[in-house]
């Protein structure tokens, strides 16, 4: 009984990243804090890869602790279950970030972004490795 109240425990302690649904608002923040901009497109309801790639790799300390040091993060996601549906207004968001950094509706499709808005890197589909390899891969990216 002891092992499974500690277990419940250190589960409530689990942070999740702060994912962003404004992308002006990660721009903002990315500049004002010295930061890079994660840009992750997902179905967060139907997309295997997306929730294998949020399951074990955004949500894991390794990449949940680099980001809240290093990045700004925004998911723009496109639910399909209509219980999952978001505001009109979020669709619409999401929808515009899609026509310019992802015109081909790939998912999941993840970008390293500076701070402007400019691309410096892409994933294209589940990531394979660790969060320690995707952190390696930002900053091999950005010379840290």
């Amino acid at each position: 009984m002891k092992t499974f109240i500690l277990f419940v425990f250190l589960s409530l302690q689990i942070q999740e990243p702060n994912w962003l649904l404004d992308f002006e608002q990660a721009k903002s923040e990315a500049k004002s804090h010295d930061k890079l901009i994660i840009l992750n497109f997902a179905g967060s309801d139907w997309c295997g890869p997306c929730i294998k790639m949020t399951r074990d790799i955004f949500n894991q300390e390794p990449f949940i602790g680099y980001a809240t040091e290093h990045l700004a993060l925004i998911r723009a996601d496109f639910p399909r279950s209509k219980k999952n549906q978001l505001d009109p207004q979020q669709t619409k968001h999401n929808e515009a970030l899609a026509e310019k950094y992802n015109p081909t509706g790939k998912f999941p499709l993840t970008l390293l972004l500076d701070a402007n808005g400019k691309v410096l890197k892409t994933w294209d589909g589940f990531k394979e490795g660790t969060p320690q390899t995707f952190i390696k891969e930002i900053e091999q990216k950005i010379g840290g």
